[in-house]
């Protein structure tokens, strides 16, 4: 491993796309600490320790958005952009022909993602802004119209600021740029976690042993089930171009056990906090049947056990259907046969297609029972150790784990290739 470092610093290029990713995560950072003006941030903190779906969207904003900061609306909005042109690629003909048009295709999408990025930015700004003025507690105080105008449009520039940010940095391939802004937002909130164990007095010592504990145990099986994959052997029949015979060679088919990374955790965890927080609108209404039927809303998902486990089979039931969406059996098969591939043993065609399914649906399940225990990771560490200002964030745990590994791996590859070049 020191090795590796020493090897990255004496390379000039290298070591240049890496400080120029540190210093695009600074800006961030520093971006990130800006508050928008008229802001309680008091009052925003204790608002947000009330409500996880907030504390979710604070994780996905990079942590801007507990500071209101400019950048507040984080790389939401593009990211639900993304999810929302994955799913059209898969329904519009139209887009689908073009996802398959290799790099010019892959860049119109990307476009029209930017595009779609900036109406979702001012909307979800927007919505931001009205529900916390609904806040007992006064935020944003009295907004007129030029300045909640002024303010949609901060956050919406923020947000493309953070966004072409993104952009650069995975234009370096040290890591996906959108996954490393929020893996910076994450890790800056470690200090304030750490600054909470003054507050723990000798009684709890042993429950923060046994969360230490825990921790490095869910770290290692997120390590092992992120890079857990099924391979399943592929040959290539040799075939005759010109007077060059090609072909004849044995490779294999990767599938992963967790295809579907976060996203179903973060599908899931917005409709099982719909209604509690739709229901909190009405809890002012007057009434009184409104008040009642709002009030028993809340207090049946407040319920631990019920929460938890609608959350876990909600997690399960959506890491079915979003591998579904990006898994594509018929566009393997087709590929592995213009090609030339074939798996052992099974006829290429419809036979294929049916062995690739039962593959998936079998290695899915460990998949999305492991997604489901994340999602319901940090109710039980609060449970079994009672420090809930400890309790280790699944999601966040998930992203921070997956965005090292893959940083690491596109370091080593090009690693990789200078070691080629130096051959060649």
């Amino acid at each position: 491993m020191f090795e590796k470092l020493v090897q990255i610093w004496k390379l000039p290029d290298l070591r240049n796309k890496i400080l120029f990713v540190l210093g695009m995560l600074v800006v961030f950072r520093f971006a990130a600490n800006i508050p928008l003006p008229g802001v309680n941030v008091a009052n925003l903190r204790s608002f947000f320790q009330g409500n996880e779906i907030f504390g979710l969207l604070n994780i996905f904003s990079g942590g801007g958005l507990e500071q209101f900061s400019v950048v507040a609306m984080g790389v939401g909005p593009y990211i639900t952009a993304s999810i929302i042109f994955q799913l059209l690629v898969m329904i519009i003909p139209r887009l689908e022909a073009l996802s398959k048009e290799g790099e010019y295709g892959r860049q119109k999408i990307n476009q029209y993602t930017r595009y779609l990025t900036v109406p979702l930015a001012v909307l979800q700004s927007y919505g931001l802004i009205m529900l916390l003025k609904q806040s007992p507690k006064p935020i944003l105080g009295s907004l007129d119209p030029w300045s909640m105008a002024l303010m949609i449009l901060t956050m919406t520039a923020g947000t493309i600021f953070l966004m072409w940010i993104g952009e650069l940095i995975s234009e370096k391939k040290i890591g996906n740029g959108v996954s490393l802004i929020i893996f910076a937002g994450i890790v800056a909130s470690a200090p304030r976690v750490i600054q909470s164990l003054e507050l723990l007095d000798a009684t709890q010592m042993f429950n923060l042993a046994l969360f230490a504990v825990i921790s490095i145990v869910i770290i290692a099986l997120v390590v092992v089930m992120t890079e857990g994959q099924r391979n399943i052997p592929v040959s290539y029949a040799r075939q005759m171009h010109g007077s060059r015979m090609t072909g004849g060679v044995d490779t294999h088919l990767p599938i992963r056990v967790n295809q579907a990374g976060v996203i179903p955790i973060i599908f899931a965890i917005s409709i099982i906090l719909f209604p509690p927080t739709i229901a909190q609108f009405f809890l002012r209404a007057k009434t009184p049947e409104l008040v009642a039927a709002a009030q028993a809303v809340i207090s049946f998902f407040q319920n631990n056990i019920i929460y938890g486990v609608l959350y876990f089979l909600l997690v399960i039931g959506f890491t079915y259907f979003y591998t579904a969406v990006i898994f594509k059996p018929e566009q393997i098969a087709e590929n592995l046969q213009k090609q030339g591939g074939f798996i052992p043993g099974i006829r290429p065609g419809n036979p294929t297609i049916e062995y690739l399914q039962s593959i998936v649906s079998r290695i899915i399940l460990p998949g999305a029972i492991f997604l489901g225990f994340i999602a319901v990771l940090p109710l039980m560490l609060q449970d079994l150790t009672g420090l809930s200002a400890l309790a280790v964030g699944g999601t966040s745990l998930l992203i921070v784990v997956s965005v090292v590994l893959e940083t690491f791996k596109q370091i080593e590859a090009q690693l990789t290739m200078r070691d080629y070049e130096a051959f060649l």
